[in-house]
């Protein structure tokens, strides 16, 4: 995609032709692609840079001096000025490439929490967090005795509840580890205030950005996190990379949980000194050729513009809720169409009587690609919304709004199907 005069209109379609995938059928039907809180597709952009690195200057990174393995290094450390500047780091320092967010909340988990968190000391998230960011603290309360505490939702099961955040917090935890939107109800949490609020109470704070990164502008200095994660392959790039950032003095104190090559100054029979920032949290050969893509996707989204982004995902996400709310049968998660700036472009719905993985199943038949399932928040799903599963559909940059009415249309079928009203 040419990045010429690309702020002034947002061209779906222009946006689509960089997207091979999006031409192609699933079951004989033009494929509709909804699952993007579950992977993004990739433009040609960032398969070419892969294929690109790989054909003519493959070479480890931070190790020879011959041209190919400069070109790499140079690339490689490129992508992470390029990350660095999209959240607003202070520089690539702040920025540790990880295999994932999963990955990256393990990290902050295992090296800061597991020096920090102590014996009957407090560790707040949040009732609407995903597996990654639940289970890793799950494991290091049990791990240290601390104690595991939850913001709870309020009453529409929509939202946070702030007096049960000030309530928490008057437990003074040591880190307060909270989603920026949840994948399942779509909700943006202010993540400035609840950081500012865990702050006066002397809490590090730990934002999981893997569903906001993609879909909107962050500014991590504006929001104030300690620690903030992110996946590559949700914003266009690779899988197999994601990143942490932190803030340089709190990364600076924490040892590295791999150890190995390349994370190390110097080594001797008695002694080891750290390599710096960031790569003594990158043991051994990184994912060289991932770091490559995620640059060329930043690039992308670059070109288009963060807020471009969101602003249609804006306009998709109500129509779509305007579609599915005129649907007898139908129910849907979270906040409604007059709440759009608390919502991102992510849509859980239910159908009487039908199970998840059966919608899914025929929506699958018509060419369209949709989640079913907890979506890996169990205690969410389960426990708050009383539901063994949900459907889910998810948007992205390239979705347009005949891709909603197929969706509309597929629940019609669902329903016709499964015999329901």
């Amino acid at each position: 995609m040419k990045q010429d005069n690309m702020h002034e209109t947002f061209d779906v379609e222009r946006i689509r032709s960089d997207f091979p995938i999006l031409s192609t059928k699933m079951n004989g039907k033009p494929l509709v692609y909804l699952d993007n809180a579950a992977t993004s597709q990739k433009p040609n952009q960032v398969i070419e840079s892969i294929s690109n690195y790989y054909r003519t200057y493959n070479a480890n990174i931070h190790r020879g001096i011959y041209a190919i393995a400069v070109e790499a290094t140079d690339a490689y450390v490129d992508s992470k000025v390029k990350l660095a500047k999209l959240v607003n780091a202070k520089g690539m320092e702040e920025i540790i490439y990880t295999r994932n967010t999963t990955e990256a909340i393990n990290i902050v988990a295992l090296g800061w929490g597991g020096a920090n968190i102590k014996q009957g000391d407090h560790i707040l998230i949040t009732q609407m967090e995903h597996h990654s960011n639940l289970v890793p603290w799950m494991l290091l309360a049990r791990r240290n005795g601390a104690v595991l505490d939850y913001v709870k939702l309020d009453e529409s099961k929509s939202m946070l509840d702030m007096q049960s955040l000030e309530e928490q917090l008057e437990n003074e935890p040591k880190i307060v580890a909270v989603t920026h939107v949840s994948n399942v109800l779509g909700t943006i949490n202010d993540v400035k205030h609840i950081t500012r609020k865990a702050h006066d109470h002397g809490a590090v704070v730990l934002v999981d950005g893997a569903q906001s990164a993609p879909h909107m502008q962050v500014d991590v200095q504006d929001i104030g996190c300690d620690f903030f994660t992110l996946s590559s392959h949700k914003m266009l790039g690779p899988t197999g990379i994601g990143a942490l950032y932190g803030k340089f003095d709190i990364l600076d104190k924490m040892d590295p949980v791999l150890s190995g090559g390349d994370m190390i100054k110097s080594v001797t029979f008695s002694d080891v000194t750290w390599n710096d920032l960031p790569w003594k949290f990158e043991a051994g050969t990184p994912d060289i050729a991932g770091g490559i893509g995620f640059g060329a996707a930043i690039d992308y989204l670059n070109g288009i513009g963060m807020k471009s982004i969101r602003d249609h995902e804006k306009k998709i996400t109500k129509y779509a809720l305007e579609k599915l709310s005129g649907i007898k049968h139908l129910k849907t998660y979270g906040l409604g169409k007059e709440d759009l700036e608390r919502r991102g472009g992510v849509i859980s719905f239910s159908i009487d009587k039908v199970h998840p993985h059966d919608v899914s199943q025929v929506f699958d038949s018509e060419g369209i690609a949709i989640r079913a399932g907890h979506h890996c928040a169990m205690p969410l799903v389960e426990e708050i919304l009383g539901e063994s599963a949900v459907s889910r559909i998810s948007f992205y940059l390239y979705n347009k709004e005949s891709e909603v009415d197929r969706a509309a249309q597929a629940v019609e079928l669902v329903k016709k199907t499964f015999k329901v009203g």
